[in-house]
């Protein structure tokens, strides 16, 4: 499939400022997601705002080869339906340049399904639940509806948002790995830095996830570095969305 990523990312972090730009592997973090949506065969499209503080950003898209679309700060969901508009894209998958190690196999079967006439199809229960394997695949009529729905300028959580368009056709992705161990690979805090860039130390840039799933399992302490920072997380994007 020609499959459009969307690497949705900011500089604007408060818990942890600037994590994009934080060193990993040969660059930082976002050069890293980057490449690795090249190393799966997707077509990466930066996707960040028109602020001057992101323009870094936009310097790092032109020097890795890839577009960039810039859009509004706060309404992630116009950012999105503009940047389909500008590159004529009925479809897209959300990487998240908080998500390091997100898993390219899966983002593929992710986009699969949502061709057999969904409208989003959500990660799996545990990448939502902090092991980031896989984002959202959307349609572009899907934000559309619901860009039209809504009546903030804040869209930052914006499955919320989804969730309000009445007859959404929505499918949750099924986990493959029904023994895979709690671990927290999102990057939100700086504990969660130090088990990333372990992480990449050990096993390098383009780690497959079974490689991953069996490094922890074969060190089961290892996940004890942030995951106390789990419920903090999940809490946080709860009250996001009131």
């Amino acid at each position: 499939m020609d499959i459009s990523a969307f690497i949705t990312v900011r500089t604007s972090s408060t818990r942890l400022p600037q994590k994009c730009l934080l060193p990993f592997g040969d660059g930082n973090v976002l050069e890293h997601v980057i490449r690795r949506a090249k190393y799966f065969k997707l077509n990466p499209i930066v996707c960040t705002t028109d602020e001057s503080v992101d323009d870094v950003i936009e310097k790092i898209a032109l020097q890795e080869e890839v577009p960039c679309f810039r859009g509004s700060t706060t309404h992630k969901l116009k950012r999105w339906l503009d940047c389909c508009d500008a590159f004529g894209l009925t479809s897209f998958h959300s990487v998240d340049a908080d998500d390091p190690f997100f898993d390219g196999e899966l983002v593929k079967k992710s986009m699969q399904l949502l061709a057999k006439g969904f409208d989003v199809v959500a990660p799996t229960i545990s990448s939502s639940n902090g092991s980031a394997t896989v984002g959202y695949s959307l349609t572009r009529n899907i934000i559309r509806r619901a860009c039209e729905l809504t009546q903030s300028d804040d869209t930052e959580m914006m499955w919320y948002y989804l969730e309000k368009v009445p007859g959404l056709k929505k499918a949750i992705l099924p986990e493959e790995n029904v023994d895979s161990i709690k671990v927290r690979l999102t990057l939100d805090y700086e504990e969660d830095y130090w088990l990333l860039r372990s992480v990449q130390r050990i096993l390098g840039s383009l780690a497959s996830r079974q490689e991953i799933d069996h490094l922890f399992h074969r060190n089961p302490e290892l996940h004890q570095l942030n995951w106390f920072r789990n419920d903090e997380w999940q809490q946080g994007q709860l009250a996001k969305r009131i």
